[in-house]
């Protein structure tokens, strides 16, 4: 869940700029589930301990995969958001971007370019639980 000030202005905000879907609003002004693609997250209001976080204070990033990271970025800057890195190629294979709202949440816009296997950038492959 991410904590904004106003949750209807931030529904519109997160529509409007990075294309997100409202599926469940609870109260006028208290929770949302938003979707983009197959994904989904709770924008919730400032209550308790809950809080935005402060100027210049990184406490998270969201990362959410897009089919056009140079388009998504251009739709985002265009209604307001800070753009922290332009769309760069990675040797991983992906082209990402880093935006912030106006509440100060971190996100990072990813678009995969290409399947790279890890060790030809320098990654390793372990193994999981068998």
């Amino acid at each position: 869940m991410l904590v904004y000030p106003d949750v209807r202005e931030a529904v519109e905000w997160l529509q409007a700029a990075f294309g997100f879907v409202e599926r469940v609003r609870i109260g006028e002004n208290h929770r949302s589930q938003l979707s983009f693609g197959d994904g989904a997250l709770i924008v919730g209001d400032v209550r308790h301990d809950r809080r935005p976080p402060r100027p210049g204070e990184e406490t998270h990033s969201v990362v959410v995969r897009v089919d056009d990271a140079r388009a998504h970025c251009e739709r985002a800057r265009a209604h307001g958001a800070v753009i922290r890195m332009e769309p760069t190629d990675f040797e991983y294979g992906e082209r990402q971007y880093e935006a912030e709202d106006p509440a100060g949440h971190r996100w990072t816009f990813s678009e995969t370019l290409r399947d790279v296997a890890p060790e030809e950038w320098g990654g390793e492959t372990h193994g999981g639980p068998r």
